[in-house]
């Protein structure tokens, strides 16, 4: 396996790659091709063999791939054969909304504590979830074996609340945090920015297409060669 090679844009479509064969499980089927499986769900059947190449080969000549013994593979994969506490620090909107998110119930990702400074909220449930005092933080993440961990509070003490969460011995960190954090040793990160992602789609809106996606000058003229 060359794991050394593989990028997080890999991991990412393996991901993609296991929800749809659980979609195709839930409708009774047994098999697929790759390009079955990129016709379906709009993807590109031959980045899914460049990608299921790193890790094996797990497709059968003339048959495609048995989709349970691929769900089985990637769940393995991707480190979801077993359960992951969650700990959200913040228990404002986002980190109550996050602790209420369906799409736990239907994961390996558990939320087993919210985290606050704010001594009116300590002892409160949300959705079943205690929050609890910051300043606890190390032994409740022992207690509960917490060991990914949610940052969504606001910048000014986003950093402060990472460094915490690095000594906690916590090695995966979601940042919600409109801030980049100093990284160091061998914690992974991911930052989820809102605003930088609705900016973005604030830009593809700006740009006036034409339909085959080239821009078009502001009276719709065509470019005309100069001679």
């Amino acid at each position: 396996m060359k794991v050394e090679k593989i990028s997080e844009l890999t991991t990412n479509r393996l991901s993609v790659y296991l929800r749809c064969l659980n979609e195709l499980a839930a409708q009774g089927a047994k098999t697929v091709s790759s390009d079955g499986l990129a016709k379906q769900f709009h993807l590109n059947s031959a980045q899914i063999r460049k990608d299921l190449a790193y890790f094996g080969e797990f497709g059968v000549r003339g048959v495609g791939y048995y989709i349970g013994d691929l769900q089985k593979h990637l769940t393995k994969i991707l480190g979801l054969d077993k359960q992951h506490c969650v700990g959200i620090i913040g228990a404002g909107r986002l980190g109550t909304a996050l602790a209420d998110y369906y799409g736990f119930a239907q994961s390996n990702f558990t939320v087993a504590a919210l985290f606050d400074a704010d001594s009116q909220k300590i002892g409160q449930k949300v959705s079943g979830v205690e929050i609890f005092d910051i300043k606890n933080f190390q032994e409740t993440v022992e207690k509960h074996k917490i060991d990914v961990a949610v940052i969504a509070v606001p910048a000014e003490f986003a950093q402060d609340v990472f460094e915490q969460v690095i000594n906690s011995g916590i090695k995966a960190v979601m940042n919600f945090a409109p801030i980049p954090l100093r990284v160091s040793g061998d914690v992974k990160i991911k930052n989820v920015d809102l605003t930088i992602s609705l900016e973005s789609l604030s830009y593809f809106l700006a740009k006036p297409n034409n339909k085959n996606g080239k821009n078009l000058k502001p009276n719709g003229a065509k470019h005309r060669i100069k001679k």
